[in-house]
């Protein structure tokens, strides 16, 4: 018998490699391009059939210049009231004027807002932080000055929110609202309703 020859190094090293790779087509499966096919066919049939509009009583019905809020007022121009409260007290106060019990005091009824408007200018002007009593009930938060605003526009918005819902008081002029911040320093927070109160106690300017 002849002995089985050994196989040199080389031989063994190609062994070892795999089959050269090679290019060829591999087409999508039947089954997959029929699932893709039918579910285009669906999509377009879907979008032919619906109402290219929706139903107007369904989503966010907001125009953008709701989303944009008022524009600033010009001198001499007649302001929005109810646009700047929709701005920028309606999310905490509610549209309503009711507020939300234990967070957010009312403006509809408030004291604050029918009382003496020297009061509710500075209020607007300054913001409130600490315990304040409205409508017999208490609140313990926050509220951010607003003297950002035009002279102008402040007195729209206290001129609506005295005049809406339930409240019946006298609309603010401007010039309350200029006065009131030539005559103070302030520029911080008043400290709740009892600083308020020694506001309105105090002489005016």
């Amino acid at each position: 018998m002849e002995p089985i020859p050994e196989k040199s190094e080389t031989h063994l090293a190609q062994e070892r490699e795999n089959a050269e790779p090679e290019e060829r087509m591999r087409p999508m499966p039947l089954v997959a391009a029929a699932v893709v096919l039918v579910m285009v066919l669906f999509g377009v049939v879907y979008l032919l059939l619906s109402d290219p509009v929706g139903n107007a009583l369904l989503g966010d019905r907001r125009t953008v210049a709701d989303l944009s809020g008022p524009a600033p007022a010009e001198p001499g121009a007649a302001v929005d009231g109810k646009a700047l409260f929709a701005a920028h007290c309606a999310a905490c106060h509610q549209a309503t004027g009711k507020g939300l019990p234990g967070v957010f005091p009312p403006l509809d009824g408030s004291e604050w807002v029918l009382g003496d408007a020297r009061v509710l200018a500075n209020i607007l002007l300054h913001g409130i932080n600490g315990d304040i009593t409205v409508a017999g009930a208490s609140y313990n938060g926050a509220m951010p000055p607003f003297h950002q605003l035009s002279d102008a526009e402040l007195a729209g918005l206290a001129s609506f929110i005295r005049s809406n819902w339930s409240n019946k008081a006298d609309a603010v002029l401007p010039a309350l609202f200029e006065t009131e911040r030539k005559a103070s320093p302030r520029n911080t927070p008043f400290e709740g309703g009892a600083a308020l109160k020694a506001l309105a106690a105090a002489p005016a300017s």
